[in-house]
């Protein structure tokens, strides 16, 4: 790997104001992610995870600290600076159907990206929207069609898709499949896992189901009450925890019963 990370966060604070004072969802992060790394950010709902995203893509301004892209300050910067380093940082959010405009078609949807930054020609714009929604497993002649004519896993192959479509070095992965059912969740799974080593993006996954995360990512932080308590690889941190968090977070994850018998198959009985 680079020794220079592809993202460095140092020291990171995001502080809010209430009615009752200041709130602080993120309290001294500090991380690092490795090109063609994934990094599982776990905790509970409410620990600061999502506002730490919202930091890293500039939609939420930090009160302190560093966010360095290959090197490059980006705290702080103001809208026209940033807008050349977010090609390099996109986002998949959770919920699949409110992310989508439910009056542009889903071409239109996937293309706005290359739009907004200009790059290429109309007809390679077109060229290009075609051949990412193939490559996320949806036919390119459905891009013709509404986010409402889509399943719930088909809407989130075009966010991701729409995330990927300026080749971005580092994809942020909001609860992507949270929203899902649970046999659509791992063909989500399975779609990143295979774009990962198709286009060589780096993942930020963010999460609340250490179970989820176990196998496909290569090193988890636990995040708790807005700080990062434990880092480590993802199989070292599942069977040697050593934080009491990452103990009760493993703790709480339900082991099925082997030994009791199954419940008797329902049936209708007819009147």
């Amino acid at each position: 790997m680079s020794m220079t990370p592809l993202l460095r966060v140092r020291d990171l604070h995001c502080s809010f104001r209430v009615n009752s004072g200041m709130i602080h969802p993120v309290r001294g992060v500090s991380f690092d992610l490795q090109r063609g790394e994934t990094l599982a950010l776990v905790g509970e709902s409410g620990c600061g995870k999502t506002t730490l995203a919202r930091a890293l893509l500039g939609l939420q301004p930090p009160s302190a600290g560093s966010i360095q892209i290959e090197g490059n300050e980006i705290a702080g910067l103001n809208r026209v600076d940033l807008r050349r380093f977010r090609p390099q940082m996109q986002c998949v959010f959770q919920d699949p159907f409110s992310s989508l405009n439910p009056r542009k078609r889903v071409e239109t949807l996937i293309r706005e990206p290359l739009d907004v930054h200009q790059k290429f020609a109309p007809e390679e714009r077109r060229r290009r929207v075609h051949l990412m929604m193939e490559k996320v497993g949806l036919p390119a002649d459905w891009g013709r069609r509404f986010p409402h004519e889509f399943s719930g896993g088909q809407r989130q192959r075009i966010g991701i898709a729409r995330a990927l479509i300026l080749q971005p070095d580092i994809l942020i992965c909001d609860e992507p499949v949270s929203a899902l059912d649970v046999s659509v969740q791992a063909q989500i799974i399975n779609l990143l896992y295979d774009l990962k080593s198709d286009l060589g993006v780096s993942y930020l996954f963010i999460s609340h189901d250490l179970t989820l995360v176990e196998t496909f990512a290569d090193r988890v932080a636990m995040m708790f009450e807005g700080q990062i308590v434990e880092t480590g690889p993802a199989r070292e941190v599942w069977c040697n925890p050593q934080h009491a968090f990452t103990r009760r977070m493993i703790d709480a994850i339900p082991v099925p019963d082997v030994t009791r018998p199954a419940p008797p198959a329902f049936r209708l009985e007819a009147d």
